[in-house]
């Protein structure tokens, strides 16, 4: 891990968060994106975040993402944000969230799926570019 600041990944990350903000503030009636698309767009958002900051080994950070994403999830099941006092409606309730779901698992692991399929293929390319 080292620091380094990365402007692709950091202007990926704005855009991902301004979809993010859409999602919840003009698409909250339509279940299955807000529901699920935005599952799957948040862990490769936390990628893009974190990448924009410092390099790191993609695949073990991809897994890490999955357990960090698997951890506040289950602190739902335990409404953990009601238990530390947050109020209902305030920024820190929504971001941990109020409610478990396996299918909320199921969609960061389809998300951490698709983002090591697209770290494998930027690798690649990249890979062929420097043997040329």
């Amino acid at each position: 891990m080292k620091l380094k600041f990365n402007t692709g990944y950091f202007l990926l990350t704005i855009f991902l968060f301004l979809i993010e903000v859409f999602i919840a503030v003009k698409l909250e009636d339509i279940f299955f994106v807000r529901a699920y698309l935005g599952d799957v767009i948040v862990v490769i958002l936390l990628f893009t975040f974190v990448r924009s900051l410092m390099k790191i080994n993609n695949q073990t950070f991809i897994l890490g993402i999955f357990a960090f994403s698997c951890l506040v999830e289950f602190a739902q099941y335990f409404k953990i944000a009601e238990k530390i006092g947050f109020p209902e409606g305030s920024l820190m309730y929504i971001v941990i969230g109020n409610s478990f779901s396996w299918v909320d698992i199921l969609c960061y692991a389809a998300g951490c799926a698709l983002l090591y399929l697209l770290v494998k293929i930027k690798d690649s390319r990249q890979e062929k570019v420097s043997l040329d």
